[in-house]
């Protein structure tokens, strides 16, 4: 298939700027989220204790998609990512919609994320209003992207590490109420794992429920692929990124969740609301409720942060290959795409506007549609590694760097991924979000066909 040749422009492009540490701990910031903080509850209230097995099932997945990325990066490092490899393996079209579904996703989260955050620093003393927090985090934000990709990764190393910190402080706490280490706690052993009805309550049901919330948790990962392309050694860091991110977000997301079953019985109603803050109060730590909501504040901070930057070069990329405006390709004397920044958080902050002027209809509704896409997104992108892989093997092309055991575990992410979008599909409430999503990405199709011949007069080959 013939590729579109890249826009040319007068821009003076992205500059490295960003080190492995930075993109490595962007990766672990992208994961570690409010979904892990306070969503895991309700996976834990699904499955019991067996939600650990959800949480290896989601980790594997996640591990091969990170693998099968890497391997596309180091080969060909591109702020499109995974878009770009979609429109390499299978044309135009599904390399645009790829990418405006993941733009689209990333601009209406980033509005959720404001929302949120401002939401938790109202209750601390409402002297502030709600929309003034909002409007300060994004403009905060805003500039921390726009003065260059460098200052942009320090900013976000920081804001990760507060979350990493938190994990590894909870991690040694727990290990020592478990064990009996804490003063004037009695140690509560691993009984809870199998108390209170079994260690699979609600058996494979349950499992599988609690699966879908656990597998939509861990996106955000995928940022590391989009990050590698402005670091100094694309193919040489990715490697080792990808490692790093992989094996410690497995131990942090299943030793927390271990923790919290071990410590508290699952059916505690504390665990539905906060599992973290109610292991930490049982234990007695002081001010949990304060300590916990601002963490939680942090991480949503920290994935709107990430969010900004990884839509900005999504649209970026969009823009270089003629799938966007070619104007959101400019950039700054520092090489950041000032264009695609601000076009990308107007439209997230359109979108709280929207919410605010239609409470509880807008911001929902648009989260709705977009409640898959990570499924969507993770899906292309095996298949577009396995394509490209074959094509490189029949070509004896050498890449740098090789995902292990191709095709076969390729081809087990496959098989997983399509696994949990049967399980989707038999819940009302996921196959509405699963639906939705698949219909928006057939409309990005639609437009992405319809407009290939103006984007190709637009083009002008190098």
């Amino acid at each position: 298939m013939t590729e579109v040749p890249t826009m040319t422009t007068t821009t003076q492009g992205l500059h490295p700027g960003l080190t492995r540490r930075q993109i490595s701990m962007m990766g672990l910031g992208g994961a570690i989220g409010a979904g892990l903080f306070v969503g895991s509850g309700q996976a834990i209230g699904l499955a019991g204790p067996a939600v650990l097995i959800s949480f290896l099932v989601a980790g594997a997945i996640v591990v091969l998609v990170m693998a099968m990325l890497a391997e596309m990066v180091a080969a060909r490092p591109s702020s499109g990512a995974f878009s770009s490899y979609a429109q390499k393996a299978m044309g135009r079209s599904a390399g645009s919609a790829v990418g405006w579904l993941y733009w689209i996703q990333l601009v209406v989260v980033i509005a959720a994320e404001a929302t949120g955050a401002a939401g938790i620093v109202v209750g601390w003393g409402p002297v502030v209003p709600a929309w003034m927090w909002v409007l300060v985090f994004v403009v905060a934000l805003t500039a921390v992207n726009l003065f260059g990709v460098r200052n942009y990764g320090r900013f976000e190393f920081w804001f990760a590490a507060i979350k990493v910190a938190a994990i590894i402080v909870f991690l040694i706490v727990g290990v020592c109420a478990i064990i009996g280490l804490i003063p004037g706690v009695p140690a509560t052993g691993i009984g809870n794992l199998t108390a209170h009805g079994g260690f699979a309550p609600n058996g494979l049901t349950g499992i599988a429920a609690a699966l879908l919330i656990v597998l939509f948790a861990f996106g955000g990962t995928e940022v590391v692929a989009i990050a590698a392309a402005e670091s100094d050694d694309p193919a040489r860091n990715i490697r080792r990124i990808v490692r790093e991110v992989m094996v410690r977000i497995i131990v942090f997301y299943f030793g927390s969740i271990f923790v919290i079953v071990a410590v508290l019985p699952w059916n505690d109603p504390a665990v539905l609301d906060g599992p973290f803050s109610a292991v930490l109060a049982t234990i007695g730590v002081p001010g949990v409720d304060l300590v916990m909501s601002l963490i939680v504040v942090i991480a949503l901070l920290s994935a709107m942060n990430a969010n900004i930057y990884g839509a900005s070069r999504m649209a970026f990329s969009l823009g270089e290959r003629g799938l966007a405006p070619l104007a959101i390709t400019r950039t700054s004397e520092k090489g950041v795409p000032y264009v695609a920044v601000l076009a990308s958080v107007a439209f997230g902050f359109v979108t709280v506007g929207l919410n605010w002027a239609f409470p509880d209809v807008v911001l929902p509704a648009l989260l709705n549609v977009v409640g898959s896409t990570v499924l969507v997104i993770w899906t292309a992108t095996a298949i577009t590694q396995i394509i490209l892989r074959r094509r490189a093997d029949q070509a004896g092309e050498t890449l740098p760097m090789r995902m292990w055991g191709f095709p076969w575990l390729s081809l087990l992410c496959l098989v997983l991924l399509a696994g949990v979008i049967a399980l989707a599909l038999t819940d009302p409430a996921a196959r509405t979000q699963l639906l939705l999503t698949i219909g928006l990405m057939a409309v990005l199709l639609l437009v992405a066909r319809l407009t290939r011949g103006a984007a190709r007069r637009d083009v002008v080959p190098e």
